[in-house]
């Protein structure tokens, strides 16, 4: 007989601060419109907002903040034309 194998079941951690602040950031930035703005309005919108975001989410250091307004930066961004240019 085979001997009953028992599993360490561990418990579930919840979200990260940093997790927490990138899916509010892009929430942010879907409600707001920042999607298609003008490179400087984009820019003060992130300079407004990441302050907000370093002030709720005290717990991230300056790589992880800035880490963070790049993925903002990037999903800010128009999507791709997935047309193919013949060369």
């Amino acid at each position: 007989m085979r001997a009953k194998q028992t599993r360490t079941v561990r418990p579930s951690s919840g979200p990260t601060p940093f997790s927490q602040a990138r899916d509010e950031l892009f929430q942010h930035i879907n409600s707001c419109g920042v999607v298609g703005a003008e490179p400087a309005d984009q820019k003060e919108w992130f300079d407004e907002t990441m302050a907000y975001m370093a002030g709720r989410f005290h717990e991230l250091n300056a790589v992880e903040l800035a880490d963070l307004r790049t993925l903002g930066e990037r999903f800010a961004q128009p999507a791709k034309s997935s047309q193919v240019v013949n060369a």
